[in-house]
């Protein structure tokens, strides 16, 4: 892909944490000289073992940590901090259990500027966008983890970023639930063509969701996978028995597979 198409870019991006090991202190390098880009209306998945980097890359493109060395640019703009070109949905969806669903996204939008107005009108649109039009004066505490998650995508995708990141939102969630918040996010995305990054350690999720798939090892990429999945993606049984879901998931098993081998080796 070429830079002039890129939504986002990471260029040569390393991160180095400072860890208490024995009594002294050691670097761990959590990043080591990671570069892709991510074209206009994309959606990838970051997919590998668990430490592999995925959600500090994430966390770095949020604005939530700071690279080491090396940039990530969203559009032309270098990434110093957060922004409301990017919104962010969390493991949990990290709700203020004080306000209502229609409060926590107008709080977002208060952050952004809006006014009480369109504060009320946005917020009302997203929840409907998510199917949440009816819940929208209920507490956090009245809200199943799957309804929860939902107002976690409202409240993010109501700022209107240019891009969208989830870090295994999915992931605490039944099977049930999470299958439907994976159509959702494929329904939002066909209406909203909006840019999505994603950690999963989900590999039927990857393929179902991504146009490619980053597979990460010890903080490098060890390899980016195309998924040729036409969109929209809307019949999840025919999507999960053509030849290229099953040759894909086999392909990325392989390559999580050998990651998390070199991975324990490295370890080791």
């Amino acid at each position: 892909m070429s830079d002039a198409t890129a939504s986002v870019r990471f260029e040569n991006v390393s991160k180095t944490f400072d860890v208490s090991v024995g009594g002294s202190v050691q670097a761990m390098r959590a990043l080591d000289d990671v570069s892709f880009s991510v074209g206009q209306g994309e959606i990838v998945a970051l997919a590998g073992p668990s430490g592999c980097g995925k959600t500090t890359a994430l966390r770095i493109l949020m604005g939530l940590e700071t690279a080491t060395s090396g940039s990530v640019v969203v559009g032309d703009k270098p990434v110093h901090g957060c922004g409301h070109d990017r919104g962010m949905v969390f493991q949990h969806a990290e709700l203020l259990p004080w306000k209502t669903a229609i409060e926590n996204i107008k709080f977002a939008l208060a952050a952004k500027g809006l006014t009480k107005v369109d504060q009320d009108r946005t917020a009302g649109r997203y929840l409907d966008l998510v199917g949440l039009a009816r819940a929208r004066d209920r507490r956090p505490y009245q809200l199943s983890g799957g309804m929860k998650q939902r107002v976690g995508i409202a409240r993010a995708l109501a700022i209107d970023p240019d891009v969208l990141l989830m870090d295994e939102p999915f992931g605490a969630l039944d099977s049930q639930t999470r299958e439907a918040l994976q159509m959702e996010v494929l329904s939002i995305h066909e209406r909203t063509k909006k840019t999505v990054i994603f950690v999963t350690h989900d590999i039927d999720e990857a393929v179902l969701l991504a146009d490619r798939i980053v597979v990460m090892c010890a903080g490098r990429i060890r390899e980016i996978i195309p998924v040729a999945i036409e969109r929209p993606r809307r019949d999840i049984r025919a999507i999960r028995t053509s030849h290229e879901f099953v040759t894909k998931r086999t392909v990325i098993w392989e390559a999580l597979h050998d990651a998390g081998s070199l991975t324990a080796t490295a370890i080791a």
